[in-house]
């Protein structure tokens, strides 16, 4: 049973089946009408754009009720830009990744520039209420321009190789862009992918360095937050 009822009030379906088809979609490579014939296959008839919805409406929620649990991140920032196509004109999306990994926060814009750059810091600084101790970044000139006009006094880094888990944080969004066959547009962009981070997070472990059953702990742990997010009592 859901323990948040105001959440799911008026839906149909329970905070079961609502949290568990937000995080196929989320979780793995899938479309919305994927999660329709994985739900079926189980017995729960719904169609793919119930499950957008449910994608749109709570995905959302979830991300930030998993970034407020997980409290302040570390203190140095990877930053990073890479391109996308919205509607056959090209954009750029802006991430950030701490030293774990964990997505900060993104951001698509249209202009790869100081100006982008520091609307980007100043999306992060507000969302996390801080400064980092180091940013590291590419030898985007645009990153230096920015921090200077903001001040941070942060250590700017662009060694080579010291950028690369910022680089490797972009896999998930192109593996999305090619399920979603693009995006329509910047928002399009922004709302699926400012979800996808956050709730990746909670299941992203390096499988090939731990033995199973310590992997197999780290992902009941996921799962048993996830349902504290979603507001969902196991069942006993």
């Amino acid at each position: 049973m859901s323990n948040d009822t105001d959440l799911y009030s008026g839906f149909r379906h329970p905070g079961e089946i609502i949290s568990h088809a937000v995080w196929l979609y989320h979780r793995f490579a899938l479309s919305f009408r994927n999660v329709e014939e994985i739900l079926r296959s189980r017995g729960v008839e719904v169609t793919y754009e119930s499950v957008r919805q449910w994608c749109l409406r709570f995905g959302a929620e979830y991300a930030k009720r998993i970034r407020v649990r997980a409290g302040r991140c570390g203190d140095t920032w990877h930053l990073d830009e890479v391109f996308v196509r919205i509607n056959g004109n090209q954009y750029y999306l802006w991430r950030a990744v701490d030293q774990e990994g964990d997505v900060l926060d993104i951001l698509v814009q249209p202009r790869r520039n100081a100006k982008a750059a520091k609307r980007f810091f100043r999306k992060l600084l507000k969302g996390h209420g801080y400064s980092p101790r180091i940013v590291v970044t590419d030898k985007l000139k645009s990153y230096s321009a920015a921090q200077r006009k903001l001040r941070m006094g942060a250590v700017h880094e662009t060694d080579r190789y010291r950028n690369n888990r910022a680089e490797n944080s972009h896999q998930p969004t192109r593996q999305k862009e090619r399920q979603m066959r693009g995006f329509k547009s910047a928002c399009h962009a922004q709302r699926p992918l400012s979800t996808l981070g956050p709730i990746q997070d909670l299941f992203r472990h390096d499988r090939h360095l731990m033995p199973a059953q310590s992997y197999r702990q780290l992902w009941e742990k996921g799962m048993e937050e996830w349902n504290q997010v979603a507001g969902i009592v196991p069942a006993i």
